[in-house]
């Protein structure tokens, strides 16, 4: 049987469990939103966690609060964060639009912390929350939290991507394959120009993230409760964000106006939009990847991808695309969250958006799931895929679009006339060519030479 022990707040009496870190506010919380059973992201905790952390030494510098209560604030943080700190943040994702009660939550943890560090009585409003609002630290907290995932994992993931796709490239540059377009049958392509498109994709998608990282490393704190800086130091924001960037190693800074990182949500929804881009982009890959694995006999067969695990529980031998798989469906998760996200962005009513918590979730949601699935596909799907050669000239060698290459000689027509017939009677196209023109087998050799043709000119 749980225990309880009675706590007050602005309301009244409340009950909360014994052995709860939390006080009144966070079990209204619990009590109110018995929602998804899903509690904010742990790398938006950790980061509203560091930027309490921040808020007192920067308190305390400023002469705001005393040193000793800023230092046992600082030494609760350390201690939540090195231990399971999660089961003291049960809030449910959908709670009140600005957060507050996430953040009454870690003011409440801290609160019962850092009294017993300090040996007094620390107050959760008066002194963890001290300079602050809701409004300015839930902002900021999704800012760095995000900040912090792009920095560490999903940059260093893509550029792994990346390097794993150039040095795949690299050693399939000599298979030639037959191109695609609309699914059909197209002009020969060098296996190596298909990847390198990959790499340029994300390569593209890399940039345009990084250039992210200013606006998302400019932040809220201490605009407080509408923008104006009420009951916070003015000297504040620069020195919260210069103890932030000392801690963490990333350059946090003060929004130009502060106002504008507390009614809207822009930077997180450019952000979103970007993590989607970079969603269709590796959709790309793992659609490409499973249709050149497909068969063995009765699909394109063009390459092997590792065995990870048996593909049926009915069916013996079979070996399906698993890591495409999971990589298509992350996509389609990011492109979700987006759409969520591009919705709360629009929540910005007057001073504050009210639809923080959701945004907070989705976006630390798809940055990680790139970052993991980024990993995989490049590790165990690309990296390890085998080309299976023969399936390569085999298709290759039929391919009555080569054809093309004597547009220029024997007109397009006349190139159609000879493509159908070959395709009919299912010859290759340099004996039907042949057959149907005045060219001699060397000049057709050399005019269809498919590695050639994979060069562009005349």
């Amino acid at each position: 049987m749980t225990e309880f022990r009675t706590e007050k707040d602005s309301m009244g009496e409340l009950q909360v469990p014994v052995d709860a870190l939390y006080a009144a506010q966070t079990q209204r919380a619990i009590n109110n939103f018995p929602i998804s059973g899903k509690s904010m992201p742990e790398s938006f905790i950790r980061a509203l966690l560091l930027a309490k952390q921040s808020a007192a030494i920067a308190n305390s510098k400023l002469d705001q609060i005393p040193t000793d209560m800023a230092d046992a604030i600082s030494q609760a943080v350390d201690t939540l964060l090195s231990d399971n700190f999660m089961q003291h943040f049960p809030v449910d994702i959908y709670q009140t639009g600005s957060g507050t009660s996430s953040n009454m939550n870690a003011n409440e943890v801290l609160a019962t912390l850092a009294s017993e560090i300090l040996g007094k009585p620390v107050s959760a409003n008066d002194h963890i929350n001290y300079g602050q609002s809701s409004n300015d630290i839930i902002p900021t907290s999704i800012h760095i939290s995000s900040a912090i995932e792009v920095h560490t994992n999903l940059i260093p993931a893509l550029k792994h991507l990346i390097e794993t796709i150039r040095k795949k490239s690299l050693s399939v540059d000599s298979y030639i394959k037959t191109g695609r377009t609309h699914l059909m049958d197209a002009m020969p392509v060098r296996m190596s120009q298909s990847l390198d498109v990959w790499a340029d994709q994300i390569e593209e998608n890399l940039g345009h993230l990084e250039n992210l990282q200013n606006s998302l490393q400019s932040l809220a704190q201490g605009g407080t409760a509408v923008g104006t800086g009420i009951n916070a130091h003015p000297d504040f924001p620069d020195a919260f964000c210069q103890t932030l960037s000392e801690k963490l190693g990333i350059q946090f800074k003060p929004a130009k106006n502060l106002f504008t990182r507390i009614g809207s949500q822009d930077t997180a929804v450019s952000l979103s939009g970007q993590l989607k881009s970079i969603a269709v982009s590796i959709m790309k890959i793992a659609n490409d990847l499973r249709w050149m694995n497909s068969g063995p006999l009765a699909g394109l067969g063009e390459i092997e991808l590792q065995a990870l695990q048996p593909g049926s529980s009915i069916m013996p031998g079979k070996v399906n695309p698993v890591i495409p798989e999971a990589a298509a469906m992350v996509c389609a998760q990011v492109i979700g969250n987006d759409a969520t996200i591009t919705v709360a962005g629009q929540s910005g009513n007057f001073e504050l958006n009210v639809m923080l918590p959701v945004v907070a979730s989705n976006l630390i949601e798809s940055i990680q799931l790139l970052s993991n699935v980024s990993r995989l596909l490049a590790d165990k799907a690309i990296a390890t895929f085998v080309v299976r050669e023969d399936k390569l000239q085999e298709a290759l060698s039929k391919n009555p679009i080569l054809v093309t290459a004597l547009n220029p000689i024997i007109g397009y027509l006349k190139a159609a006339e000879i493509a159908k017939t070959a395709y009919a009677q299912g010859r290759p196209i340099i004996d039907v060519a042949e057959e149907n023109t005045d060219l001699s087998r060397a000049e057709l050799e050399k005019l269809l030479n498919p590695t050639k043709l994979t060069q562009g000119g005349l």
